[in-house]
């Protein structure tokens, strides 16, 4: 028979600054986990405070790390980012502050590159179907529908 494991207040502490410490964590996150080792919510808010105070949880920290890799490695668009994040229960003020890091230039040069990589690698004849395809893409990952359908227009012809 499995027995659920209990956790002194000082082994959650613990196990939470190592949880945070590996990687930035939104408070969501630190919440399910505790949750998770069944922690009453008494306990939880103590080590959520504890980890608060002692800089291991940030969540400005955080959404500027996310927005970071998401935007740099996954090369998702800011709606994309902006909606993960709301999802992860951050605010919008935190959320916009992450987003305005990203620099402009380099959010439209990203695109074009983006866009003239994936233009060049949809196998497809028919236009209306190559833009389809074109759109689909960038709208999923996030970019604004203005700056996709204006460079679906501008390189599929």
């Amino acid at each position: 028979m499995h027995q659920k494991t209990t956790f002194t207040l000082d082994e959650a502490i613990q196990k939470l600054e190592y949880y945070c410490a590996y990687q930035e964590r939104c408070h969501q996150e630190v919440v399910k986990k505790l949750e998770g080792m069944h922690m009453i919510p008494e306990a939880i808010d103590v080590v959520v405070v504890h980890l608060i105070e002692n800089n291991f949880l940030n969540e400005s920290r955080f959404a500027q790390t996310f927005v970071s890799g998401k935007f740099r490695i996954k090369h998702w668009g800011r709606r994309r980012i902006n909606v993960e994040l709301k999802r992860r229960g951050l605010s919008t003020v935190i959320i916009n502050q992450a987003l305005n890091t990203i620099d402009e230039f380099e959010y439209l040069n990203l695109f074009s590159e983006l866009a003239e990589r994936k233009v060049a690698s949809i196998r497809e004849t028919n236009i209306l179907k190559k833009k389809k395809k074109f759109v689909d893409y960038f709208l999923y990952r996030g970019w604004e529908s203005h700056l996709v359908y204006s460079k679906a227009n501008e390189l599929i012809k």
